[in-house]
């Protein structure tokens, strides 16, 4: 039995038009009618009266809404609600302090009437603003631009972590246990990722790290050209730039915007989202062990939205034995 709301859905219009006429029309009994279509006497019942009195035009959906709401806040009072809004600037918690009211009925008269978030308005005027748009850029060819950056991620302690067992179960497993470093560097084009689990974030760790970065993307045919980095010490010292080289050229991110840095972020998401915390973990070293996996299908077989559904891999034009 369909209960989907399009027009010619089971008990829609269509099918209690069907209904009405096969009493009325064909003869079926009520009985039959219930049994054929699945539902309650009553309804058959319904809809033949409705159809009698009507045609077609009764057989339409008719509003649920009472004909009276008696506890409904007066229209006076919405008034003053609006009055308020649109004059001061007022959130819903201080109207409701000053009327005397509660905080969620200020809210309620808001929705009703769709009134714009307080974001949404100039503080000055009143007026509703667009947001702007996030301006989003991609380079035009893979190694134009690397993102690189480093993930705090808590070890896992034996037995399993809170968050598929629980914080109070947790929380006696997790003492001493620290953290582990995921160094990670993705290609703006292609969104092809290198990454490791490493033991720290200082300069010589990261520094190596990106050789062994550079090396991964030069045997899928890709020169760096540009790293965007953070502003964070291992990034800044003479390590991690000369590990760089001199034909690399190193960009910081703006102080306290991640947002620069944008697709090394958001591969940090899908990997908590889709490794890290996807399931249950007996260990640190189980989880540890998986991540390889992880970013072989990553790269090669999971369908990226933001370039088209395809694969980082699909994007790399240079791979051996692909000449396109």
């Amino acid at each position: 039995m369909s209960y989907v709301t399009h027009a010619r859905a089971a008990l829609t219009v269509d099918g209690r038009i069907k209904i009405a006429r096969l009493v009325i029309e064909d003869g079926w009994t009520q009985a039959r009618v219930a049994e054929r279509f699945q539902v309650a006497r009553g309804t058959v019942s319904k809809w033949v009266a409705r159809y009698r009195a009507g045609g077609r035009a009764a057989m339409q959906d008719r509003s649920s809404r009472p004909a009276s709401s008696p506890s409904r806040t007066p229209q006076r009072m919405e008034r003053r609600i609006i009055g308020l809004r649109v004059t001061r600037r007022w959130g819903p918690h201080r109207i409701a302090y000053h009327l005397l009211l509660p905080q969620s009925t200020v809210s309620k008269v808001l929705k009703r009437y769709r009134v714009p978030l307080l974001g949404q308005v100039d503080k000055n005027t009143g007026v509703r603003v667009r947001k702007p748009k996030p301006v989003r850029y991609e380079r035009q060819a893979p190694g134009e631009l690397v993102h690189v950056d480093v993930k705090k991620l808590g070890r896992i302690p034996d037995g399993g972590g809170w968050r598929t067992l629980g914080r109070a179960t947790g929380r006696k497993r997790r003492s001493g246990v620290g953290y582990s470093y995921l160094h990670s560097a993705i290609d703006d084009h292609a969104r092809l990722v290198y990454s490791e689990i490493l033991p720290d974030e200082r300069k010589d760790t990261a520094g190596g790290f990106w050789q062994r970065a550079s090396a991964f993307f030069a045997g899928h045919g890709i020169t760096v050209q540009r790293v965007m980095t953070d502003n964070g010490s291992c990034y800044r010292s003479k390590v991690f730039n000369e590990a760089l080289g001199e034909n690399v050229k190193h960009k910081y991110t703006r102080p306290y915007r991640p947002q620069t840095n944008g697709k090394i972020e958001r591969f940090h998401r899908t990997l908590a989202d889709e490794w890290a915390y996807a399931r249950h973990y007996d260990s640190d070293q189980q989880r540890a062990a998986s991540y390889d996996a992880w970013l072989h299908h990553y790269n090669h077989h999971r369908p990226h939205t933001g370039i088209g559904g395809r694969a980082p891999i699909d994007r790399v034009h240079n791979v051996s034995g692909k000449n396109t």
